[in-house]
């Protein structure tokens, strides 16, 4: 699945949970889109993480050199925390699984 497809899917699903609840409206429709903006910048923090390392090396004028922690780990951390905030306040969580031991008690 390409990620374009899953982003329409993922966008379907959020938009489909929100019906299910009882929570409709262009407001509710917006945040979604906000949801999925932080979405695709998740992705490009990751992807950049992935292509450049967590740690880079930072080179100065005279010649040195040191180690430097990649800005986009903490700004994938942000918008994680965002994203769930969001969800959190859409009042959209993750589905209960029931655990089939419980009933042959």
């Amino acid at each position: 699945m390409t990620r374009k497809q899953l982003r329409a899917k993922i966008r379907s699903d959020l938009l489909e949970q929100l019906e299910r609840n009882g929570t409709m409206g262009q407001y509710y429709t917006d945040l979604v889109d906000d949801y999925m903006t932080m979405w695709d910048v998740k992705n490009q923090l990751a992807d950049d993480l992935e292509r450049n390392g967590a740690v880079r090396i930072k080179n100065f004028a005279n010649g040195t050199s040191t180690p430097e922690n990649s800005k986009s780990t903490d700004q994938l951390l942000k918008v994680n925390a965002q994203m769930l905030k969001l969800l959190e306040n859409i009042g959209i969580a993750p589905a209960q699984v029931e655990d089939d031991d419980d009933d042959e008690m």
